[in-house]
């Protein structure tokens, strides 16, 4: 016997309301959390993995966390190469609310290929949750949980895991978000001299720095910081146009002097240092200093077995 045709789970103003009351709930039990789509700039089109991308774009909407206790995944682990944090969390967004904030804005502005509007979150974008100051990378995104109450699928729910950072470009205008590219990088930290300003233009927080060698590669960074007192710039996400590892040189050639691509400004390189943030809690010297009292550094033959 077929389906009586006078009941019908599927009546729009039902669905409608049903919808409703899911985005006030998530309103009144959720959480403000910042949307950061992800936007490819380049990508290996054998493995299909991003080799550089940014997020350049924040969208504050209410989600609602799934896990009540705590976050889940395996926790602290001690490992040999030090402290792994590898929390997960499931993350419950409305349908409605996100395409409205979210997906028209990252289908029409941010991804490749342009599109009107996106149907759901991709895997790979991030979700920042001020509660706790961490960054979430969503890995799944399920859409059919709750499975078709009302022939309706008002929700997205998004298992993500602790994001690790490594280098990703972040103009999301997000303070919390947007220190972590400078405090957690490489950066070098540069003494210009000579600076000339033919747009009438001083170099620019935020602007791309660009310098050639003699063999023609062009080595390219980020301005994060520029000290007009001590004409010091520092300059990180650092790149060259060969994909070989290059770094900026001390010189007074005009044929090597630093331009920024925003303002023209150029200037000669007088001093050259690292600040390498990545590397302040390495302990090589340490064990260095240390071991040699207990360690013979000078044997060749690890093992203690006669050559």
């Amino acid at each position: 016997m077929a389906k009586n045709l006078y009941f019908s789970d599927a009546v729009t103003s039902e669905q409608r309301m049903y919808e409703n009351i899911v985005i006030e709930s998530l309103k009144m039990y959720g959480q403000d959390v910042y949307y950061l789509p992800r936007e490819v700039i380049s990508e290996d089109n054998i493995l299909g993995e991003d080799i550089e991308s940014r997020f350049g774009s924040s969208h504050k909407i209410e989600m609602y966390i799934e896990n009540a206790d705590a976050f889940e995944g395996e926790g602290d682990l001690f490992t040999k190469f030090g402290v792994e944090i590898r929390d997960e969390a499931t993350f419950v967004v409305s349908r409605r609310r996100w395409r409205s904030v979210v997906g028209q804005i990252a289908a029409s502005t941010i991804r490749i290929p342009r599109v009107e509007t996106e149907d759901n979150p991709k895997s790979g974008d991030l979700i920042y949750l001020p509660l706790t100051k961490s960054l979430f990378e969503i890995g799944h995104v399920e859409h059919e949980q709750p499975f078709y109450q009302l022939a309706n699928l008002p929700v997205f729910k998004m298992r993500c895991n602790l994001f690790e950072y490594s280098g990703q470009d972040l103009d999301t205008g997000v303070t919390d978000i947007d220190s972590l590219e400078k405090d957690d990088t490489y950066q070098v930290v540069l003494t210009l001299a000579n600076i000339t300003k033919p747009s009438s233009l001083d170099f620019q927080m935020g602007e791309i720095v660009k310098q050639t060698t003699s063999s023609g590669v062009e080595i390219t960074g980020e301005l994060i910081n520029y000290n007009t007192t001590t004409n010091q710039i520092t300059v990180n996400r650092i790149g060259t146009s060969d994909g070989k590892i290059h770094p900026f040189f001390v010189s007074s050639d005009n044929a090597r002097r630093i331009r920024g691509e925003t303002t023209n400004a150029e200037a000669d390189i007088s001093v050259f240092l690292e600040d390498n943030k990545i590397s302040e809690t390495e302990q090589n010297s340490i064990f260095s200093t240390e071991g040699t009292g207990f360690i013979d550094f000078s044997e060749n033959n690890p093992f203690g077995d006669p050559e």
